[in-house]
């Protein structure tokens, strides 16, 4: 059994803040203390540095098919690029395609992953069709550690179910402890806003941005939590992106109901304006729910310190310009969804809200590690840094300055959505599990080293 010694670092956890040692037996956290001097197999010096948990990514797609192509990275390369980021969790989503079973998309996601994922990763599962099988099929999958289900409000057609389906999943979860993660836009006024603006001749990508509006997320968030509320069940809004949607969700809290809902890097730092950029370059920012007016973002970040916004996750959907955003070049409807993030995420929310004074660095963790934990099971096997915890632990260099350019960073992706920003923040020494995966700044971890997590049901 390796031993490890982390020694001399500032330990930030989500509520404590302090300097000590961390000793690693094998995979787990064995003692924490201060000025720890028995033998270690490997020392790592953290000196002037922050030892935080690894971070928690709730929402990637990785190996996924849309849009007539796939999401550029795979389980290897987006987990090797997530590990440089800081995170050694994620939880990708299983995708249920109309005529086949929930087992069917579990197996084939599996596949995907196995020998291929360097950090650990878990999954939700995405339901496009519900009916008794299907439901019994939910009860078997939270046995199996898939305690999560994704329900789609939007893209008719494909994803999209009726109130009455997303209700009977929410009642079905209130028997077996699952928890439904909710994408949450009101998909038949969008597909006639979209309809309109295709007849009137305007192709261009900005109005993949101007026929999802704000208040189409708002509604169907409000409806959502309604439906939640009534089969007395919680519910997780994923990617929530507008002012609009967070006021359903602070009022719903406020009136006591275990309403969560996680925010993006991408609405916190990026705006509509971004669809003006020249050309087809707006194709770079097409992602749903989409970037909403500058000014809205300050709304979301005093959602996330006040805790009416409980995470903060990527979306991680990366398409190259070259190849595949380029299917939408004459039809903005085309344009496959999404964008990278999976390897940013921690240092640009460092930057933009740490050293901004936005939020304390306990929140951070918060935000990054152990809300996402707690609300999906794995707590406190993940998401802290305690005896007894799974030793995925970030030693991070908060006065490192890095330039975000697709050139030297690791998703498989031509573009970058922050090129050229620079940030001040990030991991220098990454353990997946007691093992280092990330030296500064080298990728010396294995493909395939990362472990299914089977997580915990609601109890």
């Amino acid at each position: 059994m390796t031993t490890t010694l982390i020694r001399n670092g500032t330990i930030a956890t989500a509520t404590d803040l302090y300097r000590g040692d961390v000793l690693i037996e094998g995979e787990k956290i064995s003692t924490i203390g201060t000025a720890l001097t028995m033998p270690a197999d490997v020392t790592i010096d953290a000196s002037g540095k922050y030892v935080l948990p690894g971070g928690i990514d709730v929402h990637t797609h990785l190996d996924m098919p849309f849009g007539g192509t796939t999401s550029a990275d795979d389980f290897e390369s987006g987990t090797i690029a997530a590990a440089h980021g800081g995170t050694t969790s994620v939880v990708d989503f299983a995708i249920q395609y109309r005529g086949q079973t929930l087992h069917h998309a579990r197996d084939a996601w599996m596949g995907k992953a196995d020998g291929k994922a360097a950090i650990d990763y878990g999954f939700h599962m995405i339901v496009t069709e519900l009916d008794g099988k299907v439901e019994a099929e939910m009860d078997a999958l939270v046995g199996q550690g898939i305690t999560s289900f994704k329900l789609f409000m939007a893209y008719p057609g494909v994803f999209m179910l009726d109130d009455a389906s997303i209700f009977r999943a929410l009642l079905r979860t209130r028997e077996n402890g699952g928890t439904i993660c909710m994408h949450a836009e009101n998909g038949g006024v969008i597909d006639v806003l979209v309809q309109r603006a295709l007849a009137e001749g305007h192709r261009a990508p900005k109005y993949h941005a101007l026929t999802r509006p704000s208040r189409a997320e708002g509604e169907a968030t409000h409806r959502a939590i309604a439906l939640a509320e009534m089969a007395d069940v919680p519910i997780y809004i994923v990617h929530l992106s507008a002012a609009e949607a967070l006021e359903k969700v602070t009022e719903a809290r406020d009136r006591g109901i275990p309403a969560y809902a996680e925010t993006c890097p991408q609405y916190l730092f990026l705006s509509y304006a971004n669809y003006e950029e020249p050309g087809f370059e707006g194709a770079k920012y097409v992602m749903s729910p989409p970037l909403r007016a500058a000014g809205n973002e300050e709304r979301l970040w005093r959602g996330l310190a006040g805790n009416d916004l409980q995470a903060i996750s990527t979306d991680h959907c990366p398409f190259c310009m070259q190849g595949q955003k380029e299917l939408g070049k004459d039809d903005f409807s085309k344009i496959p969804n999404g964008a990278p993030g999976i390897e940013t995420r921690m240092s640009l929310v460092w930057d933009g809200g740490v050293r901004a004074g936005r939020i304390s660095i306990n929140r951070f963790v918060e935000l990054t590690a152990t809300s996402p934990a707690k609300i999906f099971g794995l707590f406190p096997r993940k998401g802290t840094i305690a005896p007894g915890s799974d030793a995925d632990i970030v030693v991070f260099d908060p006065e490192k300055k890095v330039t975000l350019t697709s050139k030297t960073l690791h998703m498989k992706v031509d573009y970058n959505p922050y090129e050229g920003r620079e940030v001040t923040g990030a991991a220098e020494t990454v353990l997946s599990r007691g093992r280092v995966v990330i030296d500064r700044g080298r990728f010396v971890g294995k493909p395939g080293a990362g472990s299914f997590l089977k997580r915990d049901p609601r109890s």
